[in-house]
């Protein structure tokens, strides 16, 4: 049976902007927590692409990777993920070369299927260009000829980037990517940390259907899971209302930046807010120590995952830290 210290711990970071505060103190929490988390023993620190939302600071992701990696010494560092259909592969291909040049053996290149962001803002990041389902494989598969070793009859060379081989996954909350990355032969990340409904089934699928490739012998799977984690279960009822207020925000179109805790928040909702919240963080695990590992090893029980990737919005960033801490304590990492 798989268990938490069979198990990978990742770090997510949508670089929240919190309320009083300022974008820079925004960059250098997510900074301060890199570094933290590195000497925990985490695997690796992803930064997630959003544009034209308020209280989220990580916009220009790849610059956030080179900013992190080039704060840190050994943690992997890359993009949870880059939405591919904002970009053009070459250019992505260059910009993760460049990183990969800098920062040897330490950078991935997640890749998402969405936008990130709505109609109006998608229309100004790459104007009137008209997105088919057919275009995601293939400019995943660009991407895969552009970091690899060039071919005799390549005509469009990425310098940085050519050889480089940055290792590619596949994010997805729908079961689109599962197949394309079990057909790829690639790791696959689920983003059950907000799109819960649809895990189990994708990794099913991504499971079945996968493929061996030069890249990746057999599946691995990585997981998006909130984890809130405090002394007690009451504390991180407590500090989790701050997540509960933005994911209620995000339900009603109201995007804001990270507010503070508000105690017995919940139950000042209406039921159906309340439902709502709940869906959308089907995969969250808040509690005390015991209560964490209790979640941590049903989701692990029910998924098989070979990582999980956490997302931990906490208002206080010392808070957010100790959170950190008392969950790499139940996984017994190598910290560094």
């Amino acid at each position: 049976m798989t268990t938490l210290h069979d198990t990978k711990l990742s770090m997510l970071d949508l670089v929240a902007i919190r309320e009083g505060g300022t974008t820079a103190e925004a960059l250098a929490i997510a900074r301060d927590t890199a570094r933290h988390v590195e000497q925990l023993g985490f695997t690796r620190y992803w930064l997630a692409e959003h544009h034209n939302m308020p209280g989220i600071a990580s916009s220009a992701t790849t610059v956030l990777v080179g900013y992190i990696a080039g704060a840190t010494n050994r943690i992997r560092v890359g993009s949870g993920g880059i939405m591919l259909p904002n970009h053009a592969p070459l250019v992505v291909a260059e910009a993760f070369g460049t990183l990969a040049e800098l920062y040897p053996g330490r950078i991935d290149l997640g890749l998402g299927r969405a936008p990130g962001t709505d109609q109006m803002t998608m229309r100004a990041l790459r104007r009137d260009r008209i997105e088919t389902e057919a275009d995601f494989p293939r400019a995943v598969s660009e991407l895969q000829q552009l970091l690899g070793p060039r071919l005799p009859e390549q005509q469009v060379v990425a310098v940085p980037g050519n050889g480089t081989e940055v290792p590619i996954w596949l994010l997805g909350s729908s079961l689109f990517s599962a197949r394309l990355a079990a057909e790829r032969g690639l790791p696959y990340s689920f983003a059950s940390h907000f799109a819960p409904a649809m895990l189990l089934p994708a990794i099913e699928i991504y499971r079945r259907n996968f493929r061996p490739s030069a890249k990746l012998a057999k599946p691995y799977v990585m997981i998006g899971v909130p984890v809130i984690a405090a002394p007690t279960d009451d504390e991180a009822e407590f500090l989790a209302s701050s997540t509960y207020q933005r994911v209620l925000g995000i339900l009603r179109g109201d995007r804001r930046c990270l507010p503070p805790p508000v105690a017995d928040y919940l139950s000042g909702l209406h039921p159906q807010e309340r439902s709502g919240i709940a869906d959308f963080l089907g995969a969250a695990v808040i509690g005390g120590p015991e209560t964490v590992r209790a979640g941590l090893n049903a989701l692990l029980q029910a998924t098989g995952a070979d990582e999980m990737i956490l997302v931990s919005d906490i208002f206080d960033p010392a808070l957010r830290l100790r959170s950190l801490e008392i969950t790499a304590g139940l996984f017994a990492l190598n910290a560094g």
